[in-house]
């Protein structure tokens, strides 16, 4: 290992002298530890872990080459898209004529054709939270249905994932993505990991922020605090499954991971390190 004097450089500098590809330190992409001593300074690279399990990261892998195979380059590096892009301001004020804009956009991305999408609205009013408990939950692992009828995706949409524009947009992508499987037979409808396959599906097809994002929420209501969990793959293994989808990209530092809540971006930012430095 490299060894130099430590006069007038800090550990970072030393680090970034030594090793110039080391300037994603502080991102997170990269990690060394600096040891000085009195012979000098002695930079260590440390191995990043999977922040899954080995089980959970070889599913997640094959999942995703296998949806690769199945529908190409240009679906895994097409665009990411963000909020801002989905929910330009003034396009979103939480009414129902207001989602055929969103549908259209996720549509887009996700090749399905607008015109053989329905989505129909129906009302599963939410318990109200008892104001004995400070922290109400609730737990929903996608917020909608997917049926095929005569060629056309109807997709039923609860009238509460409107208030949630984030939950909403991860709705209509994992229903878009039940289309892509289910409605051009890919998978068998009985597979025991469709549910989570399905929202997988929606990572690799660039809407895996609201996926990620609608995982768990914590927000403030009229009748106080509440919790909520949304979809199949929980933070932690959505934001492995986005770090393998950059990965595939050949992405380091993917830029669209900004707009990533604080926990599946650390995971993300966490799989990525693990998965570059293996690949070394």
């Amino acid at each position: 290992m490299p060894i130099i004097q430590p006069e007038a450089y800090s550990s970072r500098s030393l680090a970034l002298l030594i090793y110039p590809q080391l300037q994603y330190i502080s991102s997170g992409t990269a990690r060394a530890s600096v040891v000085l001593g009195a012979g000098g300074c002695i930079v260590r690279l440390l191995r990043a872990k999977c922040p899954v399990s080995e089980k959970a990261r070889l599913w997640t892998e094959e999942s995703l080459r296998w949806l690769h195979g199945e529908f190409g380059d240009d679906a895994l590096r097409g665009e990411v898209l963000l909020p801002q892009t989905v929910f330009s301001p003034g396009s979103y004020a939480g009414r129902e004529d207001d989602v055929s804009v969103v549908l259209r956009r996720l549509c887009d991305r996700m090749g399905v054709p607008v015109e053989s999408v329905a989505i129909e609205f129906d009302d599963d009013p939410e318990a109200a939270p008892d104001p004995r408990v400070p922290v109400a939950h609730h737990f929903s692992g996608a917020a909608g249905e997917y049926r095929s009828r005569d060629g056309v995706a109807a997709l039923a949409i609860r009238r509460r994932q409107l208030r949630r524009p984030v939950a909403l947009a991860a709705t209509l992508a994992h229903e878009l993505a039940h289309a892509r499987l289910l409605g051009e037979r890919r998978i068998d409808p009985a597979r025991s990991d469709g549910e989570q396959l399905t929202d997988l599906t929606t990572i690799f097809f660039g809407t895996g922020i609201f996926t990620a994002n609608a995982a768990f929420d914590f927000s403030q209501t009229q009748a106080g605090w509440q919790t909520s969990h949304l979809g199949y793959l929980g933070e932690t293994l959505s934001g492995y499954a986005l770090a393998y989808f950059a990965y595939l990209r050949g992405e380091h530092e993917p830029g669209w991971a900004a707009a990533l809540d604080t926990n599946p971006r650390a995971y993300m930012r966490h799989g990525l390190r693990y998965l570059w430095q293996a690949s070394r």
